[in-house]
This record gives C-alpha cells, sequence and structure tokens, in this order.
C-alpha cells in the first residue's frame, strides 16, 4: 500500500466507527466513509474523513475497501454491489465476523470481477478499537496481506496471518467462543464468591495473580461484572448468539462435538428470555444469581 491510495469504510457502528476514525487520522491519502445512520457520519465530521452517498460511490472511487457490517449476509450484499462499482485490482478488507463459508463465498464472488480479498475480523472490546489497539485475525494471499497490513496496523496492536480466505474467521470464531464461554463460568465463579462472604473486587484481584487470571477476568470481570454494569449499545446476548450459530455452522462443517461450548450457548438464549437482551453480554451473571438457568436443552 501507499499513502497516497484511498480507503474506503463501509459501516460506522460500535467497531467500525472507532476504526475509521483511526484510518482517517493516520493515513496520508483520502478516506471515504459510508453509513445508512446520519449519526454515524456526523461523528466522523471533526475527521478527514469524506462522507459518501452511496456504496457504489464509494466503492469506485476506493483503492482499498473495508468492510464493518453485522454479519455474514450484510457482506454478501454489500460484496455484491462493489463486485459491480469498483475498478479491477480494488482490494476488499472485511472487518466483521461472518461464517467461514461466507468469507469463501464473498473472497470468490469478488475474485470472479478483479477484486482481492482478505477476511480480516476484529477482536478485543469497544474501547480498544477507539485506542487503534485491537486484534485482527486475516485470512488472505500472502502478498495481499503485505499490501493491506498498514492498513491493519492503523486500527490494531496485534495482527496475525492465519492462511488462505476463511482462517481470519477461524481465528475470530474460536476467540469469541472462549469469551463467551469464559464469561459464564467467570460469572458462576463471581457469584459463588460473594455467597460464600468474598467480594467480587477481592475475588478478581486474587485470582488475577494467579492461573486463574483471563482476559475477560481483567476487562469484562471488572469492569461490567463486579459493578454489575451492563450498559445498551454494547455487545449484547442476540450478537453473541449470532457468532455462536456461526461456530456451530463450523462444528457442522467439520464433524466436531462442541458439549461446553452448547452450554454457554443455552445461557445466552437465557439472558435473552430473561430480559437481558439489548444489555452488555457479562449481564449472563444475573441468570447466576436470581437462579434463572436451567441448563442447555
Amino acid at each position: 500500500m501507499t499513502g497516497t491510495e484511498t480507503i474506503g469504510f463501509i459501516g460506522l457502528g460500535v467497531m467500525g466507527g472507532p476504526m475509521c476514525r483511526n484510518i482517517a487520522l493516520k493515513h496520508p491519502g483520502r478516506v471515504l466513509c459510508f453509513d445508512l445512520s446520519d449519526d454515524a457520519l456526523a461523528a466522523l465530521s471533526d475527521t478527514k474523513a469524506e462522507p459518501m452517498d452511496s456504496v457504489e460511490a464509494l466503492a469506485a472511487s476506493a483503492d482499498i475497501i473495508c468492510l464493518s457490517l453485522p454479519g455474514g449476509p450484510q457482506v454478501l450484499k454489500v460484496a455484491e454491489i462493489i463486485a459491480a462499482s469498483a475498478r479491477p485490482g480494488a482490494v476488499v478488507v472485511d472487518l466483521s465476523t461472518t461464517t467461514v463459508g461466507d468469507a469463501r463465498k464473498t473472497g470468490a464472488l469478488l475474485e470472479a470481477t478483479g477484486i482481492d480479498f482478505a477476511d480480516a475480523p476484529v477482536a478485543r472490546t469497544r474501547e480498544a478499537a477507539q485506542q487503534g489497539r485491537l486484534s485482527i485475525m486475516v485470512g488472505a494471499d500472502p502478498a495481499l496481506y503485505d499490501r493491506i497490513r498498514p492498513v491493519l496496523d492503523y486500527m490494531a496492536a496485534d495482527v496475525t496471518h492465519g492462511g488462505d480466505i476463511g482462517a481470519g474467521q477461524v481465528l475470530k470464531l474460536v476467540n469469541n467462543m472462549l469469551v463467551f464461554a469464559n464469561t459464564v463460568a467467570l460469572a458462576e465463579m463471581i457469584v459463588l464468591g460473594e455467597r460464600a462472604g468474598v467480594t467480587a473486587d477481592t475475588l478478581l484481584d486474587a485470582v488475577s495473580k494467579g492461573s486463574g487470571d483471563s482476559f475477560v477476568l481483567r476487562n469484562h470481570g471488572r469492569k461490567a461484572m463486579a459493578p454489575r454494569d451492563f450498559p445498551d449499545k454494547s455487545f449484547p446476548p442476540e450478537y453473541v448468539l449470532k457468532d455462536i450459530s456461526y461456530v456451530f455452522d463450523l462444528a457442522d462443517d467439520t464433524g466436531t462435538a462442541l458439549p461446553a461450548a452448547a452450554e454457554a450457548r443455552a445461557y445466552y438464549q437465557a439472558a435473552v428470555e430473561h430480559g437481558l437482551g439489548g444489555r452488555y453480554f457479562p449481564a449472563v451473571i444475573r441468570l447466576v444469581e436470581n437462579g434463572t438457568f436451567g441448563g442447555a436443552r
């Protein structure tokens, strides 16, 4: 990538907005952006990012097009528009979380029109997105990976090349499933400790110094579960269930049984059923303390 290449960014949501902001602040060339929400576009008005009227207009002008969309169906729909609008030799970098199959399908769709594709889903929190300290896992041809790496470095502190198209999604789905399962286990242990006379803060301090330490403990445990702070407009259990469904799609494709993952999935299904939909997903601790979780079904 050269500094004069134009970067486009489609999807300015909870994660996409901060990612696009970092690109606009760090990339010396033009940065274009598109979102269906006027508010999302307005949030970048203090940067050099140029709002575009349509996906078609952005795709026609950008050399590298980044996507941050809700899931596979949306990525495929936007990819079809890009395939009909972008110049041959353009690159699409999908920062969304999709199924592995959808990543490979998107790559084949774009390749047919001379457009390169990388699946590059992101991990870590919105705060990490704001700080430009995400972890990004990439599935791409090695030469393409080298070309897009400077763009990824605008947004991430850690970038891993996992292999060909689809490898990024494999790594992301494994990462997310471990986070979701760890959150459930931590929720149970916090409540157990509290009922046995140890405060959540003391428990987290002690465990963080031992082999039970984890990213989930230091972030979701300290910032959400201990204070019982589960804001709206964060990553809710509905999004968790979408990602877990992708995990089970991959499990079906590979003939892999995932009983522990199934138990975690049941927790988040129960969270939605018991009024925690729309709240930050570590709110599953409420199911433990209220005794409203009956196990995998």
